[in-house]
């Protein structure tokens, strides 16, 4: 009868939300458990592990990914950032953290975070994307509780209020 052997870890160097990290991971852990159980960064959800509902999604050097399709070592030497790194200050929001609040685009919370990732980097990428653009984007994440007509409302209000901060700065 063969023995059961335990998985190796190997170390994965990478930076999360601007600080670098160096954790142990076995070959197949993934990203989502790395940075859940490992590093303590709960804001990142686990929900169906196929990469369908987009819970689990952050960023990967400026580029919205499933984490729950990703292995941890894959993170190797890339710039990761989740929804805790979205806080412009401990305890201060960001614009578009702020017109989720004000515009009720979360109940729950649970697909939030992965939202929350992904439209960040659509208005990173592309400051004037249309309503269209945005509910397309969208498109990859399933969201029970609100619909998603007030997360379409708040993000289009977080994009105005970024086009105003670059007016202004």
């Amino acid at each position: 009868m063969a023995k059961l052997s335990r998985e190796a870890s190997h170390e994965v160097r990478f930076r999360l939300n601007g600080r670098n990290v160096t954790a142990q991971a076995p070959a197949r852990m993934l990203l989502t458990d790395l940075l859940r159980h490992v590093l303590g960064e709960t804001g990142t959800h686990v929900g169906c592990e196929h990469g369908v509902c987009g819970a689990c999604t952050v960023q990967l050097d400026g580029e919205p990914v499933r984490a729950c399709l990703m292995l941890a070592a894959q993170a190797e030497g890339a710039d990761i950032r989740t929804v805790e790194g979205l806080e412009l200050a401990p305890g201060a929001l960001s614009p578009l953290q702020a017109a989720f609040r004000e515009h009720f685009a979360l109940q729950c919370g649970f697909c939030t975070a992965g939202i929350l990732m992904s439209l960040d980097a659509l208005l990173e990428r592309a400051p004037d994307a249309s309503e269209e653009t945005i509910r397309e984007h969208l498109s990859g994440h399933l969201c029970r509780c609100t619909g998603y007509t007030p997360i379409v409302k708040a993000a289009l209000a977080a994009q105005a209020q970024l086009k105003e901060e670059a007016a202004n700065a």
